[in-house]
């Protein structure tokens, strides 16, 4: 089962300090009474907690992750760069994260307004993101792949459909989703984000428009439009499923190819009686053979519907989750409501 929430922590105490409710309309993934609080810490604290920002542990476009110690906890906190336009970057973030409770998602644990520079305390997840763990390291096993592929879908299904204000991540990608020590994931980095489509992304074209997503998993349809919708998400999350079936990066410099080009061909025909070969050729070969076939034919058709030009065509994250359930059988998930273990 997937760790269960970091507990409260308490820092020196201050009385100055102030704790916020999360959300409580979130259905069954909502924290129950008097668990969850968010701390609001004053700078001098998140100065200390990261012993006066020592260690980096990742950087962002406008942001640096520093690791905390946590009254004998570790945490990471975020602090974003100092400007008008990233306060409000900042505002909303946080304001979407002060919403979330997921087990796949990263926690939220506290912040800090008191200066241009806002910061953001999380849970620490020790494993690093799957970019890292796919592309540039150690070889994941199958059955983890399958658990991280329907850990991230639930994460999705949380934000499109279980959220009080519905939520699309904007941003999701390898290198935004940790994996703990038992690989599990928890989607991050909701900079992104927008939150019960109050408002609508303008169109690519106008000069000062911020792109959303990154290159190689946004969806072609925001690309023509500018406009947000769940199918941004859902298309990305297709790519991700390509990238864990396949080893391959979302954009391979080699070929000078995306990886949805390279592979779009190929997924036409797997779905076709005595198409076992076309299946295994696309499966990522460090696997050597490990690996069952009908589940790798199941998510790369799970991932060409994600895929989809026609966003009416493309499954919702719970359709989803419902055809993993009924056609990945090695996970034992059907008829269960808990997560799998992403073991390694």
């Amino acid at each position: 089962m997937v760790s269960s929430w970091l507990r409260c922590f308490k820092l020196g105490c201050r009385k100055s300090t102030s704790t916020v409710g999360p959300d409580r309309n979130k259905g069954k993934d909502g924290v129950a009474e008097g668990e969850g609080f968010i701390r609001k810490f004053r700078w001098e604290e998140i100065e200390v907690v990261t012993n006066d920002f020592s260690r980096v542990i990742g950087r962002g476009g406008f942001s640096n992750v520093y690791l905390a110690n946590l009254s004998g906890s570790q945490g990471a906190v975020k602090i974003h760069a100092g400007s008008y336009r990233l306060n409000q970057v900042f505002r909303q973030e946080l304001d979407i994260l002060l919403r979330l409770r997921h087990d796949n998602i990263v926690k939220l644990l506290g912040y800090c307004d008191d200066l241009d520079e806002g910061a953001m305390v999380f849970e620490y997840v020790p494993n690093g993101n799957l970019q890292e763990k796919l592309h540039d390291s150690e070889l994941l096993p199958w059955k983890t792949r399958i658990a991280i592929a329907f850990q991230l879908a639930q994460a999705v299904e949380y934000l499109h459909e279980k959220c009080s204000l519905q939520i699309v991540h904007g941003d999701i990608k390898p290198s935004n989703v940790l994996l703990d020590e038992c690989f599990n994931c928890k989607l991050c980095d909701f900079g992104s984000a927008k939150m019960g489509f109050s408002s609508t992304v303008k169109p690519p074209s106008c000069s000062k428009q911020v792109m959303v997503g990154s290159p190689g998993y946004t969806d072609p349809h925001y690309l023509r439009t500018g406009l947000a919708s769940k199918k941004n998400d859902v298309y990305s999350l297709g790519v991700i499923m390509l990238e864990l079936v396949t080893g391959m990066k979302a954009f391979c410099p080699v070929r000078e190819q995306l990886l949805t080009s390279i592979v779009a061909p190929c997924l036409r025909d797997i779905d076709e009686h005595g198409a076992a070969e076309k299946v295994a050729a696309l499966v990522d070969p460090r696997l050597c053979g490990e690996f069952d076939l009908e589940e790798a034919r199941a998510l790369l058709l799970i991932a060409a519907l994600c895929l989809h030009q026609s966003l009416t065509v493309r499954p919702s994250a719970s359709q989803i989750i419902k055809n993993i359930k009924e056609k990945i059988n090695s996970m034992d998930l059907q008829g269960k409501d808990s997560l799998p273990i992403a073991t390694i």
